[in-house]
């Protein structure tokens, strides 16, 4: 059988449908248990769930009625719905869940190495959506409670769609992807740009100076906060007509690695190349100076400067594609982690900025272990016990090494504009990175 929640709830076998639940009740119950296929839900949850906290006496017996009724009515096409502790558990078997089906396709899209395999995956991910999470079967606080992360994981799987075709250049598809949803949802920057910045390339400047002025008075109104940087940033560039905007995005100064761009090598020390992952701290930001867009980026990254063995990376990445907003989690952290030391490095007097370094550094110590490398010699190593945190402790380890040397007073900043890469200058005479592309006109010496 096949089972669709994502939208009016429909079971079907051999593509025709079939009839399970007279009351909408045992629908919803059915679907609850299809949502934790394979695990046991507590008549209590069921409970609470079917009736919004506030049961009638005669529940539980409501709840044994319904789930005797669904057995007959599944048991003739292989669905066993099993009877475990004080609840219940369907087993599936060979039956399928769009909701299952939806989610394993976004892993699979996050993990994929090429820009059109990725787009494939998701466009077969988002297909499965007919509506809301059991439309005609959950009312707006139930569906809140049971699809919150649904909901989320689907815009997040648009806005990673939109970026991959405003890459390849389709940004019609964009438009046509995102106008609804995009007005929906004013509070997804992502989206709302990954927009803005298809209607400039079609031509459509006006629309998308519009598209800003609608999202700024909805954040106003319902929020009462401004549009965030990046989002005012794209409106400046539109309103100037910034060529940069005509054509996607590209890394800058960049090296395919394990399928993801990875910034070139311009310092010889780990914690600076951490920082470095940003093109440019001028702003606004160039274009495609952000390189840890995924955490599978930052695994590879760690993987790539000797911060992570082979074998771990590869961990990370099945991890990351398994548990998604883990992943974003451990992202979002290990960014704030290097603009906390870009500051402390920058300004070696900046106490707050040491003390946060500091601390990330203490709970790096806490899964260190010292191994032999193959080299002979000893080696500090990250537990992988560390979970998704591994790459963050590990390039914390390195930042504590530079901290403690004399060396990080001679740390750089490049004053190219739109630059900022970090670089040691233990001659004392150099002026410039070594990208030699940031300099102004006449800068031979870069």
């Amino acid at each position: 059988m096949e089972f669709q929640l994502l939208g009016p709830f429909e079971a079907r076998h051999d593509g025709r449908p079939v009839s399970v639940g007279r009351r909408r009740q045992e629908r919803c119950l059915l679907a609850v248990l299809l949502l934790d296929a394979g695990r046991m839900v507590t008549t209590a949850r069921l409970i609470d769930l079917l009736w919004g906290g506030a049961p009638p006496a005669s529940a539980r017996g409501t709840v044994h009625t319904y789930v005797g009724r669904l057995r007959g009515a599944l048991g003739p096409y292989g669905v066993a719905l099993e009877t475990v502790g004080d609840g219940y558990r369907v087993d599936t078997g060979p039956h399928t869940v769009d909701v299952h089906d939806f989610t394993g396709l976004v892993r699979r899209a996050g993990r994929a190495a090429e820009p059109v395999r990725r787009v494939r995956l998701y466009d077969e991910a988002l297909a499965l959506w007919r509506g809301p999470l059991l439309a005609d079967t959950a009312d707006g606080a139930l569906r809140q409670r049971l699809g919150e992360g649904l909901a989320g994981l689907r815009l997040t799987a648009l806005e990673e769609r939109a970026a991959e075709h405003l890459g390849l250049g389709l940004h019609d598809r964009v438009i046509g992807d995102l106008t609804a949803p995009a007005a929906e949802h004013p509070d997804r920057e992502r989206l709302v740009a990954a927009l803005m910045t298809a209607l400039h390339r079609a031509g459509r400047q006006a629309q998308a100076l519009e598209l800003y002025r609608r999202t700024r008075l909805a954040l106003v109104d319902g929020l009462g906060i401004e549009p965030g940087s990046v989002l005012r940033s794209l409106h400046g560039r539109i309103l100037h007509g910034d060529p940069g905007l005509d054509r996607p995005a590209a890394p800058l100064h960049a090296v395919r690695v394990g399928g993801e761009w990875l910034p070139w090598t311009t310092s010889g020390h780990p914690a600076l190349e951490f920082c470095n992952t940003f093109a440019g701290w001028g702003a606004p930001p160039l274009p495609g100076s952000e390189w840890l867009r995924r955490f599978g980026t930052l695994a590879v990254w760690a993987g790539h400067h000797g911060l992570a063995e082979e074998w771990a990376v590869a961990g990370l990445l099945r991890t990351a594609a398994e548990r998604p907003r883990e992943a974003a989690g451990a992202l979002a952290r290990a960014r704030g982690f290097r603009e906390r030391l870009y500051a402390c490095l920058t300004a070696p007097d900046d106490v707050r900025a040491f003390q946060e370094v500091a601390a990330v550094v203490d709970e790096a110590a806490a899964h260190g272990v010292f191994v032999r490398g193959d080299d002979g010699l000893g080696h500090w190593r990250t537990r992988p016990a560390a979970g998704l945190e591994l790459p963050l402790y590990a390039v914390a380890r390195s930042a504590a090494g530079l901290l403690a040397e004399p060396r990080r007073l001679l740390v750089r900043a490049c004053p190219g504009e739109g630059c900022g890469w970090l670089f040691l200058d233990e001659s004392g005479r150099r002026r410039w990175c070594s990208l030699r592309t940031c300099g102004g006109a006449g800068t031979a010496t870069h």
